[in-house]
């Protein structure tokens, strides 16, 4: 199993297009999806329980970017998304795997509880793999203050793991520095 081949980071990129939560979250994707494919990333996401982050793919495709979709032997993308690289993995845990193999960060949007909870469990499965939280309208604040009440006194360095960003520069610039944290 191996990803695209491409000289930029890999960023596992979590969102959801679908279920209730951030009603801007189409934008955001986007906005996410045009920054990262600029700045060279190769972009890996999951498609998964019918949750499908099209507006983020579309968006990275668009400006040049190079885009992965992990998908579960049930489901079916759109016609939207012809052509983009798709790996069928059967089971979550062999996709989750394949994202920890394969990142070099994971990042969470605002999103639904289904894209959350997916990032979660491939952050659990993925040995010190550092994640960055796009925290914006507060939607990882919980996360945030147990990050802060809890990880910092009892983990030192915590903050090389883990991150919050405010915008999407901000999330750019969370991505690479704990990138360079790894090395």
């Amino acid at each position: 199993m191996t990803a695209l081949a491409h000289d930029g980071p890999v960023i596992a990129i979590f969102a959801s297009d679908r279920g209730p939560g951030d009603p801007e979250r189409a934008n955001l994707m986007s906005e996410v999806g045009r920054v990262f494919a600029r700045k060279g990333a190769r972009i890996l996401c999951l498609a998964d329980d019918g949750a499908i982050p099209v507006p983020l793919i579309t968006a990275a495709r668009t400006a040049g970017g190079v885009v992965e979709v992990l998908v579960d032997d049930g489901i079916a993308l759109p016609s939207a998304l012809a052509g983009i690289p798709v790996r069928m993995l059967a089971g979550a845990e062999n996709r989750q795997a394949y994202l920890a193999a394969n990142a070099s960060v994971l990042v969470g949007l605002p999103g639904s509880l289904a894209s959350a909870t997916a990032m979660f469990r491939s952050w659990a499965g993925a040995a010190r793999l550092p994640v960055v939280m796009l925290n914006r309208n507060r939607a990882f604040e919980a996360v945030r203050g147990f990050a802060v009440d809890v990880m910092a006194p009892a983990l030192p360095g915590y903050d090389r793991h883990i991150q919050f960003a405010d915008n999407v520069e901000d999330l750019w610039n969370k991505v690479v520095w704990v990138g360079e944290q790894r090395r």
